[in-house]
Order: structure tokens, then sequence, then C-alpha cells
């Protein structure tokens, strides 16, 4: 059961790259494709945004096992994949997140951290 996911995101092509950025996109999918049917990850999903200002155009989200992404972060083809990303859109970014138990597990730890630290409502008051 996916616990973790890797957002990996991008912004807009580098001008005079838009067609090399649609080349490397399509790459992209069949590479995260193949790794689902391998097992390596449980799924992906590709996400284009509507224009909003920001940095962000759109982004890859990939679910899988804390353990299995960590190590897909750190293979090769993987770090092939996010270099030639770079060479043809702007803003490349990849960054780890949580979901199902693993988030569970940290708000819980979260929230004992909070109760442990918080100041009784008296002394803030007067703060």
């Amino acid at each position: 059961m996916a616990d973790s996911v890797l957002l990996f995101g991008w912004g807009v092509p580098i001008p005079g790259r838009e067609t090399k950025a649609l080349q490397v996109f399509g790459e992209a999918v069949e590479y995260f494709a193949r790794l689902e049917r391998d097992g390596r990850i449980e799924g992906m999903e590709p996400m284009l945004l509507e224009e909003h200002g920001g940095d962000l155009g759109g982004f890859f989200l990939i679910r899988g096992d804390h353990d299995g992404l960590a190590g897909l972060r750190g293979d090769d083809e993987f770090q092939r994949m996010v270099a030639r990303a770079g060479l043809v859109v702007s803003n490349v970014g990849v960054v780890a997140g949580m979901t199902g138990e693993r988030l569970q597990r940290l708000m819980a730890m979260w929230q004992e951290q909070v109760a442990e630290l918080a100041e009784p409502a008296a002394m803030t008051a007067h703060a």
C-alpha cells in the first residue's frame, strides 16, 4: 500500500525547446508506466496546471512505499530523466511526501509534540 509520493514537477518549456519538452514528457510517461508494470511504483498520474502566475506548470504524482521511492530517487535512470527534463523545461524539482498510514503516523507524532510543548492557556494570555 502506498504510504509515500514523489512530486516530480516542472515549469514552462525553455523557449526553443518546446518540441523536445513534448518528447521528454512522453519518455517520462513511458518510463513511469514501465516502473508501474514492474512493480517498482504503485501508480503515477501526470497533471497539467492551468495558468496561475506561479512557477509550477505540471507534475507527475508518483505513488509507492517510502523505501521504494527513496531508492528510486537514487536510481541512475531516474536521475537521467530528471536531468533530461531540466534541459527542456524550467523549474524542475522532485519533492517527497507522505500519504496514508505514514501521514497518519506523522500527524499523531506531531500532535504528541504539540501537546508536550504547548504552554498552558493562562501563560500565553499574559505574554
